[in-house]
């Protein structure tokens, strides 16, 4: 008798799947966004909603999946987590969606991610969808990875020597792979509750001009913040583009552009 991919003893009757997502717009977060003042019950501040973001990659998928498994409940578990205003693109993001209380089983995977995309054409396209086991959301969590992206950069300073600027994206793209220092970003310092300061290695892969701006295509370990290799987020990563090109400059837009697991 072979085992059952989504059960375990001791529990409710649960099933999961797992696949990846592409996130084709910006402004939507990975899962729910609970408002911070009311934390889900609804206040003037959310406007009643109980959340910042009225949708979530969680939410469009669970519109879909929990009539079809007839569940209560859902949970979902992504490798790593982009922004809100992040693209991701290529090959998509690994996930479980987790679904706790489910009634059907005998659901085909392969048609409900057709339906997923069809309800939510343009903002997300699910992919490679299969049952697993439970001890997946654990393995993908802690999976390490690299990770690509596209990242246009802007500069604060018009009046900049771009010709020298493109010289030294030149030299750091021909010096390879080099290793940051960065403490907790400031815009995540409250989630995180405490400064850590982690090493990761960046590398510059390509780059084109687009006017003033600078789009460049970078590698990373997974657990790199981009947008302060960046910028530096005042001093708090060494190492930044900021201080290799010695011109202030931000992440004016970026996009994953893929997850590649070990």
């Amino acid at each position: 008798m072979s085992e059952q991919p989504h059960q375990f003893p001791g529990s409710p009757q649960r099933y999961l799947f797992e696949g990846r997502y592409r996130k084709l717009v910006r402004g939507l977060p990975q899962t729910i966004f609970f408002c911070p003042e009311c934390k889900g019950r609804g206040c003037d501040h959310c406007e009643g909603l109980g959340r910042l973001v009225r949708d979530s990659v969680q939410d469009l998928i669970a519109r879909v999946a929990m009539p079809r498994f007839k569940a209560r409940r859902n949970k979902f578990h992504g490798a790593g987590r982009e922004d809100i205003d992040v693209l991701m693109l290529g090959n998509g993001r690994p996930f479980v969606f987790e679904m706790t209380k489910v009634k059907r089983e005998d659901i085909d995977l392969e048609e409900l991610a057709v339906a997923i995309n069809e309800r939510s054409e343009g903002r997300i396209e699910v992919f490679d969808l299969k049952s697993c086991m439970r001890k997946r959301v654990a393995e993908i969590k802690q999976a390490t990875c690299e990770k690509e992206y596209l990242a246009r950069i802007e500069f604060s300073d018009s009046d900049l020597d771009f010709a020298i600027i493109d010289e030294k994206l030149d030299a750091i793209k021909k010096g390879g792979r080099w290793v940051l220092a960065q403490g907790t970003p400031t815009r995540v310092m409250h989630r995180r509750g405490k400064d850590i300061v982690r090493e990761r290695w960046l590398e510059l892969l390509s780059y084109e001009a687009d006017g003033d701006a600078r789009v460049l295509r970078l590698r990373s370990q997974h657990g790199t913040y981009i947008k302060e290799a960046i910028s530096s987020d005042d001093g708090r990563t060494k190492d930044s583009f900021t201080e290799l090109l010695g011109a202030a400059c931000v992440c004016a837009e970026l996009d994953v552009l893929g997850v590649f697991l070990d």
